[in-house]
């Protein structure tokens, strides 16, 4: 048996890496053909089968033949047990992954990886046993041994992702909120980048009690400038941006409570109302009030935005219907506001039906569109 990695292999993994699986199997092919004893190159072939094709059944057979030439490599049992789970006997993993720790006790892939199967292999056995009904008792034991496997992984590989990657997966199952935040900030220490505990950590920034819409579009688009592809995050900055949408409205909303101030539209009986129609002055100095309104409640508040913000606000409204329909009810109302108090009235009739027409229109959605986002 070859005893050392052939450059021949070296460069078969290397393709694989690169997802250039037939150029690695037609190098493979030709190393066998040379040397049909080395170990590393079955394991290989077997890794490139299980990379674009899936194919279980001849991944299989290349473990097979690895394991014939050495049945205590380690690195040949874990893809046979990962070409066991392609080939439908994920069943048969349980046991090659035991005999993987028990050769290989201070490596730290076997326990991750046993940790990572074990709950789902317990979870079919039980409900093999108990007519498709999983019992929750088997359930608590394989996620307690699933734990303390994932743990030893992280003990033993203090540096790798994926150990804590199933240590976090067994701890959000068992619902340890705790130790899953702790894990996802080991991860995040690891690799800042990691999309999945990035996103999950946003979230729960970006989630909590009193965080405005704005803070929480911050958070996300911090987040998807280390990872832009997440599309979790990208949901949640569609969430937060809608969410600064909807505020648009209660300013537009608050302009035409002004303007139906500003033309004593709310006068109690007894009282002495603003005679019509108003001066042209008044009409003017009431666009003062509303005027402030915009440019400290959107103008002020969307230059303090940052960039990734304001872009994905513009692009909220050309890909969603419902920021659209928030727009344009704002749009409205401030219509509305602008015809009541720059129409010299001499009449309160119609400055009447133009307010609750604007408010009417906004407030009929304004209650159940909150989780609308197009």
């Amino acid at each position: 048996m070859t005893a050392t990695v052939h450059p021949a292999v070296e460069r078969a993994d290397l393709l694989i890496d690169l997802k250039r699986y037939e150029e690695a199997r037609e190098l493979l092919a030709r190393r066998l053909a040379e040397d049909p004893d080395d170990v590393r190159a079955w394991v290989k072939l077997a890794r490139s089968h299980l990379g674009d094709e899936k194919d279980g059944p001849k991944a299989l057979e290349a473990t097979e033949r690895a394991l014939a030439l050495d049945s205590e490599d380690t690195g040949a049992l874990v893809m046979h047990a990962h070409a066991l789970r392609a080939a439908g006997r994920f069943l048969e993993t349980e046991g090659v992954l035991r005999e993987v720790i028990r050769l290989a006790p201070e490596h730290w892939y076997g326990y991750a990886l046993l940790a990572n199967w074990l709950w789902r292999i317990r979870a079919i056995r039980s409900g093999q046993a108990n007519g498709g009904q999983v019992r929750r008792e088997d359930q608590d034991a394989a996620l307690r041994e699933a734990g303390e496997l994932a743990q030893e992984a992280v003990r033993l590989g203090p540096e790798e992702v994926f150990a804590y990657e199933v240590a976090w997966l067994i701890a959000d199952m068992a619902g340890n909120r705790t130790l899953a935040d702790q894990l996802d900030e080991a991860i995040l220490r690891l690799d800042p980048q990691h999309e999945q505990a990035l996103a999950r950590r946003t979230k729960k920034a970006a989630t909590a009690p009193g965080v405005k819409a704005a803070q929480a579009a911050t958070l996300y688009a911090d987040a998807l400038a280390a990872a832009p592809d997440s599309a979790p995050m990208r949901s949640g900055l569609d969430d937060a941006s809608y969410r600064l949408l909807r505020g648009i409205r209660w300013l537009a909303l608050l302009c035409l409570a002004l303007a139906g101030v500003g033309i004593d539209l709310f006068a109690t009986e007894g009282e002495t109302q603003r005679e019509l129609p108003l001066p042209l002055g008044q009409r003017l100095w009431d666009l003062v009030p509303m005027a402030v309104v915009w440019a400290l409640g959107a103008l002020l508040r969307y230059r303090r935005l940052r960039a990734g913000v304001r872009v994905n606000l513009r692009s909220l409204v050309r890909r969603r219907t419902w920021p659209r329909v928030v727009l344009t009810q704002a749009a409205w109302a401030m219509v509305c506001a602008l015809l009541i108090t720059q129409i010299p009235w001499t009449d309160r009739t119609v400055p009447q039906a133009l307010f609750w027409a604007g408010l009417l229109a906004t407030v009929a959605t304004i209650w159940f569109d909150r989780r609308k986002d197009g």
